[in-house]
């Protein structure tokens, strides 16, 4: 999804149309605190299709930078990427900004197919964070023992040596297995590590 935050109903109608174009599905706030508000407390993205911000630095109530701080205090970034929009930019603040982790800069008025370029871009990048994210809270379901065997697969090592190792009948080890590949969602030994590397 892509949010386009500007005070500008023509600013945000032409983005909308553009991100349209495109086939992405896109949705416009008037303004930051409307944005903020409609994010909530929690980010619940759809992975599939992964979101991105085009922010307006100016903006009467709260500006730009102020959303950008929320965001970034929240720690959304890679799932929400930031491409700020300004007709009253400067290069300390584009730098700034980018140091801080904004996907990206651009001046109003900009060229529409960079622009979605870019867009594009910093979807494609919250959907690999999405994934990651997915990846490491999958992970955190599985218990001590079955991280242990869970490295073990991954070093190479076939059941009776993992059982060996850790001290522990092969058929314990065996259902461990199942349990990784059913927590992880894997089919195979080489899946899973294909999804860990």
């Amino acid at each position: 999804m892509l949010h386009i935050v500007d005070d500008e109903d023509v600013i945000r109608d032409a983005l909308e149309w553009l991100a349209q174009s495109r086939g992405l599905p896109a949705r416009g706030y008037a303004g930051g605190q409307a944005f903020l508000d409609a994010l909530g407390d929690r980010f619940a993205a759809d992975a599939s299709h992964g979101d991105c911000v085009l922010l307006d630095v100016r903006m009467p109530g709260m500006n730009g930078i102020a959303v950008f701080d929320q965001l970034v205090a929240r720690g959304l970034l890679a799932r929400l990427p930031v491409i700020f929009l300004t007709g009253h930019g400067d290069v300390p603040m584009a730098v700034d900004s980018l140091k801080r982790g904004a996907f990206d800069f651009f001046e109003k008025p900009f060229n529409d197919n960079q622009l979605m370029d870019r867009v594009e871009e910093a979807l494609a990048a919250s959907r690999k964070a999405a994934s990651r994210d997915a990846i490491h809270a999958r992970l955190a379901t599985l218990s001590a023992r079955e991280r242990e065997v869970l490295d073990l697969i991954l070093a190479g090592n076939m059941n009776k040596v993992v059982a060996d190792k850790l001290g522990i009948s092969m058929r314990t080890v065996e259902v461990h297995r199942a349990h990784i590949f059913d927590k992880m969602q894997v089919k195979t030994a080489v899946e899973l590590a294909g999804l860990l590397k």
